[in-house]
């Protein structure tokens, strides 16, 4: 699933071609992309102006002029990108959105169909799920906020990362890469964590986040940027997808577990417990 870098990337490579433009066509090929919404809502967004795309946690917001927003979650297998209108179709376009100046078109494409639209209006966004259970924004948080957060939660430091209601946008590709940077055991129990160790989480959250969206993010799946190209941060991983291979520090082999229900890469040498 496409997690903060991703997402940020993907607005700002549709940011400078697409922002203020109106959208002249809109062909929903699979309905059931629409969460919560009708058709009818979409219809509206005919003749309206993109006055703003942006990001909150992983998810893309385009805001219009008549005071909607439509939000689209990528989930697994989403991809959002602008290509020519004369591109063949495939059998995955779930959307397709045309604009004024008839050259580029965007479209909505999803083989595992997990993704989904949403459109609210704009000043309601704080009341519509999921955005209004979202946490801070991990590149918003000075230090100190930081810490504050880590006073009440209790568990493992892993599964608490990849909760959106704790910090919004992070997921398992980069809570494994800021744990490994942090030299902390993605088992340690939060209550545990002495206040060096969360300084270097912090700064490590904050040096690997925004490594990665300078590099675009991570492609080892399904992502591409809004322009239908691949990342380079897979480039630069240390732990994540390395089972097996040795780590970069100690030559240790990197270990894999299941914790809290979802996969974890690690250094048990330089991340132990």
């Amino acid at each position: 699933m496409p997690e903060l870098p991703e997402a940020e990337t993907i607005c700002r490579s549709l940011r400078p071609r697409i922002k203020g433009k109106l959208i002249t066509d809109i062909k929903l090929l699979w309905p059931s992309l629409l969460k919560g919404s009708g058709a009818e809502d979409l219809e509206r967004w005919k003749e309206a102006r993109l006055v703003q795309i942006r990001r909150r946690g992983k998810m893309i917001l385009f805001d219009s002029d008549r005071g909607e927003t439509m939000l689209f979650h990528l989930k697994m297998t989403g991809q959002l990108y602008l290509c020519s209108e004369k591109e063949p179709l495939d059998k995955h376009i779930r959307l397709i959105l045309r604009f004024e100046d008839g050259k580029l078109e965007l479209r909505f494409r999803d083989p595992r169909k997990f993704g989904y639209i949403k459109i609210f209006e704009t000043l309601k966004e704080r009341e519509v799920q999921p955005l209004a259970q979202l946490g801070p924004e991990p590149l918003e948080l000075s230090l100190s906020a930081f810490l504050t957060l880590f006073k009440k939660p209790k568990g493992k430091i892993k599964p608490l990362l990849l909760r959106q209601n704790f910090i919004a946008g992070l997921g398992n590709i980069y809570s494994d890469e800021i744990l490994y940077r942090a030299r902390i055991n993605p088992k340690k129990l939060v209550p545990f964590l002495s206040k060096p160790e969360l300084v270097r989480l912090y700064k490590a959250m904050i040096h690997v986040l925004g490594e990665a969206i300078k590099l675009r993010g991570t492609s080892v799946r399904n992502y591409r940027d809004g322009l239908g190209k691949i990342g380079s941060f897979q480039n630069h991983l240390r732990v994540y997808g390395r089972e097996g291979l040795p780590c970069y520090r100690c030559h240790q082999p990197i270990r894999r577990e299941k914790i809290g229900g979802r996969s974890a890469f690690f250094c048990s040498q330089c991340q132990t417990l």
